[in-house]
């Protein structure tokens, strides 16, 4: 039995399918989780000793790679003057105004532990702020494990969710809508029948739980119009896309091409806690004044603002905004995905893929997915095939055909290029 095999089969005595968040268990791919020692730059390496070009990167916080020196000194030097506090810090005041300098839709920001949390947050925010109960999200976009987000989509138009997951009563989904993604006519349906209900909306402005689907731009802007007009809050989900797609995160590109748009609240995680648990949400002042102990709005966490976390992530958002920085990240993740493209056509494999910033996403198919249920259509027993040869070669991308792929500042041209390589092998076997 491999060193792997035996972690986890050890794992799955002690802990539940032998990981700590479902995707880890390769159970959409099969096969053997790689329980991983450490890691440095791009690459990950195994309890084996067996080194990957790591396309994860702790499924996208790591945009600077692992270990990046800046950041390591910020981590260690916070870590010899306390671990945790239960008090305020002057650090969480200098995160936030880092966070608010690059995200001019957001005047107070709330610091948080995880994406969960913050998504939970904004949507109780959201309703204290309206006196509405109902709430608006899209089919597969991910917002935490929240029982009101743990919905799938009714079998009617825009008909009201039913849960994805025992233990969540249909009770607690009742003011759930699940609308199709980048659904013009459900939208407005949605809207025309319950718009005096609806406290917010929320959505992935680039979808990254069901890989890599882009919110239309007739379609976002539309749904700001519906927003707007029925006073319900337009909440951006941008815990993966949050200065991961650019400088001034999704919402900034959506600005560029829509003038004047911004969301009403904004939910950020990943990238700003540089890897440790860290997430935020925020927005305009008086939307945030409602949160206690100014408003009636509660919301509290023990190890929020936590005096490591904030280091780290202050640490990773001072390096990204040197000059160039996204321009190198942008190029890097377009030709590995251009690199990809070219391999699938010489070996006449169907392949669509697109990118943004430093993310990426991939589908076995002729056209690029717009909604989920395009996306389940794609060839998903490719994938798995494809997975497991490119990570017998050393390269680990997420395993699942519905996650996206992340590349690094600390991934070079020779590592798109070998990962280019072994793609070529892996459609040549």
């Amino acid at each position: 039995m491999s060193t792997n095999a035996a972690l986890f089969e050890r794992a799955q005595r002690v802990i539940p399918g032998g990981v700590n968040s479902p995707v880890r268990a390769f159970r959409a791919v099969g096969g053997t989780p790689r329980f991983i020692t450490r890691a440095e730059g791009a690459y990950l390496y195994d309890a084996e000793g067996r080194r990957y070009i790591d396309y994860i990167g702790s499924w996208g916080p790591m945009i600077l790679g692992h270990g990046h020196p800046a950041v390591l000194e910020a981590v260690q030097r916070a870590v010899t003057e306390g671990l945790s506090f239960g008090a305020p810090t002057e650090r969480e005041i200098e995160l936030a105004e880092e966070i608010l300098k690059l995200v001019p839709s957001m005047q107070q920001v709330r610091l948080v532990s995880s994406g969960t949390e913050a998504a939970m947050s904004a949507i109780r925010l959201a309703r204290g702020a309206t006196g509405r109960p109902m709430l608006i999200k899209f089919e597969g976009c991910y917002h935490g494990h929240a029982d009101a987000l743990l919905v799938k989509a009714g079998s009617g138009l825009a008909t009201f969710g039913n849960p994805t997951s025992a233990g969540v009563p249909p009770e607690v989904v009742q003011h759930t809508l699940v609308l199709e993604y980048n659904n013009l006519e459900q939208l407005e349906a949605a809207f025309a029948q319950h718009g005096a209900r609806l406290a917010c909306a929320m959505i992935e402005p680039i979808a990254g739980n069901m890989n890599f689907v882009r919110a239309s731009l007739p379609f976002m802007r539309r749904l700001r119009e519906l927003c707007t007009q029925h006073g319900a809050l337009l909440v951006f989900d941008e815990v993966m896309t949050g200065f991961r797609v650019g400088l001034r995160s999704a919402q900034g590109l959506y600005a560029v091409a829509l003038p004047g748009f911004v969301p009403d609240l904004s939910v950020f995680g990943k990238v700003i806690g540089g890897g440790m648990p860290l997430a935020a949400f925020g927005g305009p002042r008086d939307i945030m004044q409602q949160l206690a102990p100014v408003g009636a709005v509660y919301q509290a966490g023990t190890l929020s603002g936590n005096p490591v976390a904030t280091a780290c992530g202050l640490a990773t958002l001072r390096e990204i905004q040197k000059p160039g920085f996204f321009d190198a990240l942008t190029a890097n993740t377009r030709s590995l995905v251009e690199g990809l493209a070219a391999a699938a056509r010489d070996a006449r494999v169907p392949f669509v893929g697109d990118s943004e910033g430093g993310m990426f996403g991939f589908f076995f198919a002729s056209d690029l997915p717009q909604h989920y249920s395009q996306v389940m259509s794609t060839d998903k027993e490719r994938f798995n095939r494809f997975f497991h040869a490119m990570l017998e070669q050393g390269v680990y991308l997420a395993p699942a055909l519905y996650e996206a792929g992340f590349v690094s500042a600390a991934h070079s041209r020779a590592d798109l290029d070998a990962t280019v390589a072994a793609a070529r092998k892996a459609w040549a076997a």
